[in-house]
């Protein structure tokens, strides 16, 4: 019986549960760590739900406490005084005071800041941001960090004693390390990274295979997927047929002119045309020379996004304002999303745009120069990176092609990179000047690209970006400094109330950059056409389109897409 008291008397009860899991954690891990999810509630480019900021403010709250224990460690490591126990419970009940006056505090004005980028946006306010569910995740996904922290600890030690057996502590303690940091990076590279990529590229493939009932076959011979084509309809993916089957006629183009005009010739390779990049691009030039498309005015390369679809508020417009004597070519290389492709494999669709260039490119530097088409590159996103990774400037410069609009450059593009850091030092990063202008320009949503005292040379580029877009800005180094383009003069489409963070700042943009594409058109990694007119006129400059043109044609495609 006494036994039986004495064990009953020493398991804990129910109530104390909660307060041994406070007194198990880090009273420095956890002030850092609050500090750290206070000010992930702080805005970032794009508007976040809130399931979205709960994580974010979760991998804060995390990484501030893992910042925090590391504090902790080194101070006793350099052997500094302790606090004695009785002070140390009575520091972790202020902290933990401070620490939830801090959280209601920062959770009370995130409405208020959600709200200074949804007016910037033109987006309705927000009244609440669910603070009580927002908080509840935040706190599932730290305590799942500290969780996998801690078992990677005891992953850690028992390694390290298995080894003690045959070596020496420290070896045993270093191999041991070695060996739990293999073993779980192989378990996250393996169970999460790639069967979740997998499972993406089956998703999105299964979705790339569908075929609209309501998109049928062309049944003109000279469009791609006809009967006559070199290329089959079924083959060509979801966002290659959308693609043939959009875009204007000659018809409605010279309607809106008043005059004659051209049905434009489109071509589109899906990824199942051919087995490789290179046969794809062989296949895409035959079928182009058989559409005509050598025979136009203008010809435009342009490289699709990771998913192979081509932003029709690019395409349509430059259309219009070429009247339709123009061919564009495109070659799919990818199903996934391109923020998704950035991140796992930023190379991706590169072998597939430098084939296509090259093999157009070559062709085109045959025909006589009098009688060949005005040629044109153009990308967006994932496609505007590959793009520009498809051409070096030094082998075309013996023979140049006429220019390119590249829009939303992701932010591991080379030549935009370059080009932005040896900017005008007078110039923000989000709008720079690049030497005398007469090669590349910048614009955003206002339209900057008639500078005064500047000419264009043979060849024009054109850079399309809006400071919001978290897929041209999106940095690295943001998790340890400070971006060039937060610094004044900001955007007009960025918050004043953004403010860098180390770390947290980091995590904001990549989950920006999954949501770049949620926000209105116009910002964020969502091109309106309007812009894309402005943009399209200074690359090809078609003399017979006047500036009333223009404003129609801005008029006429407003709120289309």
């Amino acid at each position: 019986m006494e036994h039986l008291q004495q064990t009953h008397m020493s398991r804990p009860r129910p109530s104390s549960q909660p307060a041994r899991l406070w007194g198990a954690l880090s009273t420095t891990g956890l002030l850092v760590g609050v500090l750290f999810f206070a000010v992930s509630l702080t805005p970032s480019l794009i508007p976040r739900p809130y399931l979205v900021q709960g994580a974010i403010s979760g991998l804060s709250l995390a990484a501030g406490y893992a910042i925090g224990v590391f504090l902790r460690w080194l101070w006793s490591f350099f052997e500094l005084p302790d606090a004695s126990p009785r002070r140390a419970r009575t520091l972790k009940i202020v902290a933990g005071l401070v620490c939830g006056a801090a959280v209601a505090v920062f959770l009370w004005q995130t409405a208020g800041w959600q709200n200074t980028v949804r007016n910037i946006m033109g987006l309705e306010p927000i009244e609440t941001v669910a603070p009580l569910k927002l908080g509840l995740l935040a706190a599932l996904v730290f305590f799942v960090l500290v969780f996998l922290a801690r078992l990677f600890l005891l992953t850690f030690h028992f390694l390290s004693r298995m080894l003690e057996r045959l070596v020496t502590r420290p070896i045993a303690r270093a191999i041991g390390g070695l060996a739990a940091i293999a073993l779980f990076w192989s378990v996250a590279d393996g169970l999460i990274f790639k069967l979740a990529l997998r499972a993406a590229d089956s998703s999105f493939q299964q979705l790339d295979a569908l075929i609209d009932a309501d998109v049928a076959p062309p049944s003109d011979p000279a469009k791609t997927g006809s009967a006559a084509s070199l290329v089959n309809w079924d083959e060509l993916g979801r966002q290659g047929r959308q693609f043939i089957a959009s875009g204007p006629t000659g018809a409605e183009i010279g309607a809106f002119f008043g005059g004659g005009a051209r049905d434009p010739i489109r071509v589109y390779v899906g990824l199942n045309s051919a087995e490789t990049a290179r046969e794809r691009a062989k296949l895409a030039l035959e079928e182009l020379k058989r559409a005509g498309g050598f025979e136009r005015k203008s010809l435009l390369v342009v490289v699709p996004t990771g998913t192979g679809w081509i932003d029709p508020a690019a395409l349509d417009p430059v259309e219009y304002l070429l009247h339709g004597d123009v061919a564009s070519v495109a070659v799919q290389y990818s199903y996934l999303t391109s923020w998704l492709s950035l991140l796992v494999e930023p190379g991706y669709g590169a072998d597939a745009a430098n084939a296509l260039f090259d093999e157009v490119y070559s062709y085109w530097t045959t025909l006589p120069k009098d009688r060949r088409p005005k040629l044109y590159l153009h990308g967006l996103s994932l496609g505007a990176m590959n793009s520009q990774g498809s051409v070096d400037l030094f082998d075309v410069i013996s023979d140049p092609f006429q220019g390119a609009l590249w829009s939303g450059p992701p932010f591991p593009s080379g030549m935009w990179q370059s080009v932005t850091a040896d900017r005008d030092p007078s110039s923000p990063a989000w709008l720079p000047r690049y030497r005398d202008s007469s090669v590349i320009r910048f614009t955003s949503q206002e339209n900057v690209l008639d500078m005064e005292g500047a000419r264009w040379g043979a060849m024009r580029i054109v850079y399309l970006q809006y400071a919001s877009d978290p897929v041209t800005f999106f940095d690295p180094h943001a998790f340890y400094r400070e971006p060039q383009w937060m610094k004044a003069p900001r955007g007009p489409d960025v918050s004043p109330a953004l403010r860098w963070f180390p770390v947290v700042t980091g995590l904001q943009l990549l989950a920006d950059m999954a949501l770049a594409t949620t926000s209105p058109i116009g910002y964020g990694h969502v091109y309106a056409p309007e812009h894309y007119i402005d943009a399209w006129m200074a690359v090809t400059d078609p003399p017979t389109v006047t500036p009333e043109d223009v404003t129609r044609l801005k008029t006429h495609f407003k709120g289309k897409f």
